[in-house]
């Protein structure tokens, strides 16, 4: 079955999501798109404590390893705050290698956000030396952000198409 980015992305939004085969996804922007979709829904769901969601995509052309800057707002009895999350989106069909992000200074790009991690989210899989980049950053950061890679069938299973 055929369809385009935009009844996918209300069909997420609406918590409908139907069985995605991501060989149907067009290119980068449906991805990019489903993926914002996907974080707009986590409003929806009671089970975690956001009371707002703001997604700030970066636009065409070079980003510098940032697709979009994720805000959650959170409510306490107290106050309001904030966490920032970069989220880079890879729209490869083939295993995302360190070929890939090897011009991406993460840390600085999650300090220059005023972010507390980074999320890296594939299409597709991601090599054993990608993923051992990220626990190298999640182990040896000075600045406790997190650094976390969610390959496709990841991501799948978090928007319940898998």
């Amino acid at each position: 079955m055929l369809f385009n980015i935009a009844s996918v992305y209300f069909k997420v939004r609406r918590l409908e999501i139907v069985n995605i085969d991501y060989n149907e996804l067009a290119d980068w922007k449906a991805f990019e798109s489903l993926v914002e979709a996907y974080f707009e829904k986590v409003l929806l769901d009671r089970s975690n404590s956001v009371s707002g969601v703001r997604t700030e995509s970066s636009g065409e052309g070079i980003d510098g390893g940032m697709d979009i800057l994720l805000t959650f707002q959170f409510k306490d009895s107290i106050v309001e705050f904030e966490r920032k999350w970069v989220v880079q989106c890879k729209f490869y069909d083939k295993t995302l290698g360190m070929s890939h992000i090897a011009g991406i200074n993460i840390p600085t790009l999650v300090h220059e956000h005023g972010a507390v991690g980074y999320l890296l989210v594939c299409k597709s899989g991601v090599s054993s030396s990608v993923k051992a980049k990220f626990d190298n950053l999640n182990r040896n950061c000075k600045f406790g952000y997190e650094y976390i890679c969610w390959d496709g069938t990841g991501f799948r299973q978090k928007i319940g198409t898998e």
